[in-house]
């Protein structure tokens, strides 16, 4: 498998993917001509000709016989060419002496707090392709590019995960709230806020606080819960050094997760090396390896080997890198060393 930057000719492929993705994954909307407008920005995003509130940086996997798979991507910075809402969870409390009444009321505040920041985005990786190192690799050759050219990126990166709904689209959160403001189903506001309509949409929502007490029971248990599919996706950033610091989404309430850019692990860890060519062992740990270029970005996972100064790789890690021995790489173990005791 190799990530690299998309192009025009993966059109087809992505309209595929995204009619497979289903509800939650406002950022690929099965709508061709949005998805050609994307892959243009991001065509122009991986060439230096976009500034960093339009970069969009999009990432596709392919096998070994170039059908594309996968794809997720980095935004530079959201909010700068619109706003960028969520829901800032916090307390409200109320209190009595004389009652003997003291309240403390979790409550959900309209925030544009994370305007500016980094974010990954429209992870998705077709269900047959679901094994091995496969989606980590989707996922974190974002963070090895983002290591790479750290002067592209803002200094906190976010990542909004697919909040709760059911097999039919349903989500109980916009369900219990969003839907009496609008007369569509959480899957037609879905969309729309993946085709560019997310502002309009959320400057129809309430700006008032909500106390989350008048919601419905089954809104308040979904509020920071990811879908189950979302799961591993969760675990895996959370490997890296994400953390949920009380932002969700406001029409599904999915969690924001949350990183200094220069503390995500891939990013801390990665190194540049001196492409090896030779045997990496039987035992050799697999690593993420970036061909440290930019348009031509090429990404990939595969057993490796350090050795003074060198990443010692298999012939076929090459060919898939297009390098020779020789050439710089940054790579990163794919996985976390366990912590000391």
């Amino acid at each position: 498998m190799i990530v690299r930057p998309v192009t025009a000719a993966d059109l087809p492929a992505l309209i595929d993917l995204a009619c497979s993705t289903g509800a939650g994954l406002t950022t690929l909307p099965a709508n061709e001509a949005r998805l050609a407008q994307r892959v243009e920005w991001a065509e122009k995003s991986f060439r230096g000709e976009a500034e960093q509130g339009d970069a969009d940086y999009l990432f596709v996997m392919e096998d070994d016989h170039e059908s594309v798979v996968g794809i997720s991507a980095i935004a530079a910075a959201v909010g700068l060419r619109e706003p960028w809402y969520n829901y800032r969870m916090g307390l409200t409390v109320s209190g009595s002496r004389e009652l003997n009444i003291h309240k403390r009321i979790p409550t959900l505040f309209l925030a544009n707090d994370l305007t500016g920041n980094s974010e990954l985005c429209s992870l998705f990786l077709h269900a047959d392709h679901r094994t091995g190192w496969n989606g980590r690799l989707l996922s974190k050759a974002r963070m090895l590019f983002m290591a790479e050219f750290r002067e592209l990126f803002a200094s906190k990166v976010i990542a909004e995960m697919r909040g709760v709904s059911d097999a039919e689209g349903q989500s109980p959160f916009w369900d219990c709230l969003g839907r009496h403001f609008f007369k569509m189903a959480f899957t037609q506001a879905d969309y729309l806020t993946g085709v560019g309509n997310k502002a309009i949409v959320a400057e129809l929502m309430p700006k008032f606080p909500l106390y989350t007490c008048f919601l419905s029971e089954a809104a308040r248990e979904v509020i920071g819960k990811v879908h189950p599919d979302t799961e591993p996706a969760l675990a895996m950033l959370k490997s890296e050094g994400f953390t949920y610091q009380g932002y969700v989404d406001i029409f599904d309430a999915g969690p924001a997760i949350e990183c200094e850019t220069a503390k995500v692990r891939a990013v801390a860890a990665s190194q540049r090396l001196v492409l090896a060519i030779g045997t990496p062992g039987d035992d050799a740990p697999p690593f993420l390896i970036h061909n440290r270029k930019r348009s031509t970005c090429r990404i990939t996972s595969a057993p490796a080997r350090l050795a003074a100064g060198t990443l010692v790789v298999d012939p076929a890690t090459a060919r898939r890198l297009r390098l020779s021995a020789g050439a710089l790489v940054r790579a990163v173990p794919v996985f976390a060393e366990p912590s000391p005791g």
